[in-house]
Parts: structure tokens; C-alpha cells; sequence
């Protein structure tokens, strides 16, 4: 925390950032995340980007005004600090600016007036967080560390031969909130110790480690069978999709005993899962016998899924202990109760786009989230931050926009 922060930037349940700066130089899904993640936590997150925007300032899905709602969700409660990144005299106020704070999170690379080892120089307590896509500093994105970390190859119907893609970027939002988490704990250090902290974050080693973590690489390593397709199912255990009689497909799981036999009873079936236990020999308390047998089980359910609407069996999963969820479109789970009803999502006026439902964090404090605030446009704060963090006065901040090394404000498209 800055030790010259007013009392009303002392931490408070839901900002226990508060009076932590962070200059944040991204782009695209993971360090942006970072950057929204500790705001959304108090922090005061300034994003330098270059006039006009860096290249996800416009990324899909857009407005019928070619605003990105993509940027304005990734950069709520951000401040925008717009300049050349050509120009030598803003290059020096960038750096200024991560000397003022002492933090920097960032995503570019090769960037010399970003380079840990001069900024360290001049201030040794700096919090120096850089995402590189691979640890040899060669570049790489979400699809294509994807692509190497193996879950194409065990993603989609059992009979297909070709990589199927998620498009779900995960490894971007894990790797986004490991950065956040490195943040914090390297400000924690430094009010322990004094000490600054160089840290590097690659994101192809964030899924790599996410693969080992999970048991994939050792399994192949110790001489495992290969993974296969599996579907919709769930590997290890029993899981299925099946399909009502007006068309909703619904995905079961039972992990466990209870979760099995109560899918047997509501089905009906279970004299016959038992006559099936005997016939095979197993025991289908154990979940991998399920696993195993899983295209048996799934033909005795899926009669009785097939018979009913999806509110008989939405009613009727209600009262056991099944774990199951129905297929939603994005535009079906805008309209869920569980969106509009909920607290971590707020009403948000959002300057260019309009208003919507946008969420905080999913962690509340002491049963708050948040507030959620808008993010802003290209340049929106940089005449503020100049002046606030480095003293410049009005007449030097027209010069420099004068000059086109910064930009101020966005202008009216009017």
C-alpha cells in the first residue's frame, strides 16, 4: 500500500486494495484481466495504451457504433492513459508513471523503457509482472497455446478424428488471475520486507502447468492408456448428456453412490442397473465402472429422458440429489434469474455502449460485492493522471497534446 494514501483509501472490506497504484501496458484477455481484477479489489489501475487504442480496442463483439463491448468488459474501473509510444518524451512519462506507483503489469515486450532492469535501478521496491506468451519469450495466444497443451485432441464426438478447439479462452483468464495473485502477494512482500519483485508469467506455461496439475502429463509419462474422445461424458466417473421430448438437452452427472441411485430411481431403472451389475460383474457404486459402462447406462436413461417435456424433468431432477444443469444459450442465461437476480451483477451506464447488467468479482466481502464501474475511453484520464501523480501543470499537459505525444480526452464524434 502507498504509505502517503488519505484515509479514504485505506482498505475497507470490499477495496482491500485500496491505495495500491498499478500502471497496466496490455492488451487482449489475460493481462487486461489482471488489471480489472485488481481494481474490481480497490486498487487505482491506470491502462497506458497508444493514441487511439491498442489492438484490442476494437475487438468483436461490437456495437452498431463499432464500440467493443469486449474492451469496455475487460477494463471496468480502469483509468485511460492514451500517448505515442513512438515519442521519447512519452515514453519518459510512462515510465515516470510506473516509478510513481512502483507496480507494472504488463504484456508487450520489447520495450526498453519497460525493462525491468533500468526501472529497478531507480526504484529497487518495483513490482515488475510480465506475460509473455512463451517462456522463451516467443509469442503465442490462448488458441495456439491450446493447441500444444492437448485437449483438442480429447475434445469433441468419440468418432471424430480431427483437433476440436474450445472457444472458451482459458488459459488467458487463469493466467489473468495468476498474474492478479502475483501482484498481491509480491505487495504483501514488499510491506513485509521492503522488497521488490521481477515476476514472469508465460502463458503457454500456465497451461502446461494446469495439464500437469490435473494428472494428464504423469499419467502419460507412468505409461497410462491414451486419452480418447469421450463426448459429452465425463472421464472417470459417469456423466451424460440426453434430450427431452420437446428438444432440451439436459447434462447429468453422478459422481457419487447417492447421486447414481437416485438417477436410477427417478429413471426407473434400477432392477435393471442391477441385473446389468451382475451380468457384467461390477459395481456401479464405483465410479469408474460407470465410466466404463457408460453407453449401457446411457441407453436404460435416456428412454426416460426422451418421454418427458424439459419442465417435467427440470421438476423432477429438482427433488433429488442429481447434479444437472439444461443447455442455455448466451441470450437464455441474460434472462436467467440467476444473472438479473444476482447481486454480483449491477446496473451498469456504460459511456458509448449504453446500460446493462455487468458483474463485479464473484467474491464478496462480508456479503458485498464491489461496485461495478464503467470502463473508460481511449485517453479519458490522461490530463488527471498527469496532473495527480506527476505534477504537471494544465499548460504542460496542452503542450504534450499539442505536441501529440499524449492524448487527453476522446473526442465527441459529434
Amino acid at each position: 500500500m502507498n504509505p502517503t494514501a488519505s484515509t479514504d483509501e485505506l482498505p475497507s472490506s470490499t477495496a482491500p486494495l485500496a491505495g495500491v497504484r498499478v500502471v497496466e501496458v496490455s492488451s487482449f484477455v489475460a493481462a487486461p484481466l489482471c488489471g480489472m481484477t485488481l481494481a474490481q479489489l480497490g486498487a487505482e489501475v491506470i491502462r497506458v495504451d497508444p493514441i487511439g487504442g491498442a489492438a484490442d480496442y476494437k475487438r468483436w463483439p461490437l456495437t452498431e457504433d463499432n464500440e467493443s463491448i469486449y474492451w469496455a468488459g475487460l477494463n471496468k474501473g480502469k483509468r485511460s492513459f492514451a500517448a505515442d509510444f513512438r515519442n521519447p518524451e512519452a515514453q519518459g512519462l510512462i515510465r515516470n508513471l510506473v516509478l510513481d506507483a512502483g507496480i507494472l503489469v504488463t504484456n508487450a515486450a520489447g520495450r526498453e523503457w519497460l525493462d525491468y532492469d533500468e526501472l529497478a535501478a531507480i526504484r529497487p521496491d518495483l513490482i515488475h509482472v510480465q506475460v509473455l506468451g512463451r517462456a522463451d519469450g516467443t509469442g503465442a495466444v490462448d488458441y495456439t497455446v491450446n493447441a500444444a497443451a492437448g485437449f483438442p485432441q480429447v475434445t469433441g464426438p468419440e468418432n471424430l478424428s480431427d483437433p476440436v478447439n474450445h472457444v472458451l479462452p482459458a488459459w488467458d483468464v487463469s493466467c489473468g488471475l495468476y498474474a492478479a495473485l502475483s501482484v498481491v502477494s509480491a505487495v504483501y512482500r514488499r510491506e513485509i520486507t521492503g522488497a521488490g519483485t521481477r515476476v514472469v508469467l508465460p502463458l503457454e506455461d500456465v497451461a502446461f502447468a494446469t495439464v500437469g496439475n490435473l494428472g494428464y502429463i504423469a499419467e502419460a509419462q507412468l505409461g497410462g492408456p491414451g486419452r480418447r474422445r469421450i463426448g459429452n461424458a465425463v472421464y472417470g466417473t459417469y456423466g451424460c448428456d440426453f434430450t427431452t421430448a420437446d428438444g432440451i438437452r439436459f447434462m447429468i452427472v453422478a459422481l457419487t453412490p447417492r447421486h447414481f441411485r437416485d438417477l436410477t430411481e427417478l429413471t426407473g431403472t434400477t432392477h435393471a442397473v442391477t441385473a446389468l451389475e451382475a451380468a457384467l460383474d461390477v459395481d456401479f457404486r464405483d465410479e469408474g465402472s460407470r465410466f466404463e459402462h457408460r453407453h449401457v447406462l446411457d441407453s436404460l436413461f435416456g428412454a426416460w429422458f426422451g418421454k418427458r417435456t424439459a419442465a417435467d424433468v427440470e421438476e423432477a431432477l429438482a427433488a433429488t440429489s442429481i447434479l444437472h444443469e439444461r443447455y442455455r444459450t448466451f441470450a437464455e442465461l441474460a434472462r436467467d434469474p440467476r444473472v438479473t437476480d444476482n447481486p454480483m451483477f449491477q446496473k451498469l451506464d456504460q459511456p458509448r455502449i449504453g446500460e446493462y447488467l455487468a458483474p463485479s468479482t464473484p467474491m464478496s466481502f462480508d456479503g458485498v460485492h464491489p461496485t461495478v464501474r464503467p470502463a473508460p475511453a481511449n485517453g479519458d484520464d490522461t490530463a488527471a493522471v498527469l496532473s495527480e501523480h506527476l505534477g504537471l501543470t494544465g499548460d504542460e499537459i496542452d503542450a504534450l497534446a499539442a505536441a501529440g505525444a499524449v492524448r487527453t480526452k476522446q473526442k465527441d464524434p459529434a
